[in-house]
């Protein structure tokens, strides 16, 4: 693995954050163009799929593999802070990878496109995260004392927060259908009563809490990434519930993705 970690040169590492940034900014602007083809916005131009269920967990696993295996490979796997900021990152992955996936109630098909671009997104992401904690970062940069500093605090309170907002919009639109049911449902409740994406809206707060914990441009390139991802089709998905239910929607005032905001 030595020589993979010619990357975490902290100049090559900056380089790779750019690129990344940059990048998240072009896939903003495209996703205003092109609509991401899965779960209620799917569509056949998007070719071969696959079972959503299995596609979940082979989109999403490699970051978690690798992050797994940059912590074993790293000198500071058992530093405490770094640690702490691993198993916080993991627990997110563990659920959406291989927890999520076992809870979709109703088997539809994910387009092996997009698992493809899910499955270079992850791998790159835990690159840059498990990167700057466990390579790149300076030795004394997360100290024991990292732990009760404000960022820490603050951006782990956003961060369990965040997850507690996803996990309870996504139990929400489980549940809209009943077995053998396909009609689409407004979902209501929670963070629904102000946003369309309640479970887009708790995935961005979680990754803008670990933006702020881990105080890094890393954490923050990956929160502007899940809002480029993210935002778009939050919007769409506006646009078709006022298509699709008219009055009924648009009554309801909601936002997109941010509560009040957009």
């Amino acid at each position: 693995m030595s020589h993979s970690l010619a990357l975490f040169d902290p100049d090559y590492f900056n380089t790779f954050l750019t690129a990344m940034a940059v990048t998240a900014a072009v896939v903003f602007v495209a996703l205003h163009f092109v609509t991401a083809g899965y779960g209620m916005m799917r569509g056949r131009h998007w070719g071969p799929c696959i079972p959503n269920r299995i596609g979940w967990i082979v989109m999403e696993a490699p970051v978690f593999i690798v992050m797994c295996m940059l912590w074993w490979y790293s000198s500071r796997r058992f530093d405490t802070a770094p640690l702490v900021m691993f198993t916080l990152f993991q627990i997110h992955y563990l659920q959406r990878s291989f927890i999520f996936p076992l809870l979709i109630r109703r088997s539809s098909p994910m387009p092996i496109a997009i698992i493809a671009m899910g499955m270079v997104f992850n791998t790159l992401n835990a690159l840059m995260q498990g990167g700057w904690i466990l390579y790149v970062s300076p030795a004394d940069r997360y100290p024991l004392s990292w732990l009760w500093s404000w960022q820490m605090i603050a951006g782990t309170t956003l961060f369990i927060a965040g997850m507690a907002i996803n996990l309870h919009s996504d139990h929400i639109i489980r549940h809209l259908r009943r077995p053998g049911d396909t009609a689409h449902y407004i979902p209501k409740g929670g963070m629904f009563r102000y946003v369309t994406s309640a479970n887009y809206f708790g995935e961005f707060v979680e990754w803008t809490g670990f933006a702020i914990l881990t105080w890094s441009w890393a954490g923050a390139v990956f929160a502007l990434w899940t809002f480029a991802n993210l935002a778009p089709r939050a919007r769409d998905l506006s646009r078709r519930y006022e298509t699709e239910f008219g009055d009924a929607y648009t009554k309801l005032h909601r936002r997109h993705i941010i509560p009040f905001i957009y």
